[in-house]
């Protein structure tokens, strides 16, 4: 049974947010993904990938985490950054843009401090359902947004996420929206799942949103920790590429 992303969306909201401040279950960390970044792990989801690796995070977020206000956030990330010599800082493991007020207050301490870049990885619903969270973004000038798109189409994503088949083009309409609004963003798209016609098929919708997407999808492929590959085998889901932890790539064709 598929669900709708935008009702799971308000009800997670509810439970991870409280007024500015909102459910981390992990503060902070530091990591080698874009040449160098500390990250924030925050609580809650609108989507139920088979091939997440958050697990209670994402799916009990009643049950597990604390509450953190914008700055007690930025001040360990922005902590993280200095000690480590990075210049870019992000939340991750589960979805940012729920809790918007958080997030927005976060990207001022950004803007007035300007030390650092802010990747903002999201699947893009929330953005593709309402084009003036895109306009509040277009005020931060040391923001760049990663759209992390759920397969190549509609059947795949509501077959990878759970969520009604058609919310999968609202991740298109986030890509136009920070477009219309200026906001730096590129496609990720989740391709261990898609044969190469698909892969073709969803690069021309992206070229229509903008010729220039064309040369910048991120590939993604699905990491085989142990509580995803037990996902994927109770579902009967097969990648036809995935990668170890370990970064050793595998075909299953």
């Amino acid at each position: 049974m598929t669900f709708d992303a935008l009702k799971l969306s308000e009800i997670t909201e509810r439970i991870v947010t409280k007024n500015l401040s909102r459910k981390y279950y992990r503060v902070v960390r530091s990591g080698r993904w874009y040449g160098g970044i500390a990250t924030a792990d925050c609580c809650g989801c609108n989507l139920r990938c088979i091939f997440c690796w958050s697990g209670a995070p994402r799916d009990f977020p009643e049950k597990i985490g604390k509450f953190y206000t914008p700055e007690e956030i930025y001040n360990s990330l922005k902590n993280c950054a200095l000690k480590k010599g990075y210049n870019q800082i992000r939340i991750s493991g589960n979805e940012p843009t729920i809790g918007k007020n958080h997030l927005l207050k976060i990207l001022e301490f950004v803007e007035n401090d300007g030390l650092f870049y802010f990747i903002l990885e999201t699947n893009g619903i929330l953005i593709g359902s309402d084009k003036e969270y895109a306009k509040e973004l277009s005020k931060f000038s040391r923001v760049h947004v990663r759209v992390s798109i759920k397969g190549t189409n509609e059947e795949e994503f509501s077959l990878l996420t759970g969520a009604l088949p058609e919310q999968f083009n609202l991740q298109l309409q986030a890509l136009k929206n920070l477009l219309d609004y200026g906001v730096s963003c590129h496609p990720a798209v989740m391709l261990s799942f898609c044969d190469k016609e698909n892969y073709k098929r969803i690069k021309e919708r992206l070229m229509e949103i903008d010729i220039k997407f064309a040369n910048m999808i991120e590939e993604e492929y699905v990491f085989m920790y142990p509580h995803v590959a037990e996902r994927l085998r109770k579902k009967g889901i097969k990648p036809k590429i995935f990668y170890y932890p370990n970064n050793i790539p595998s075909e299953l064709i």
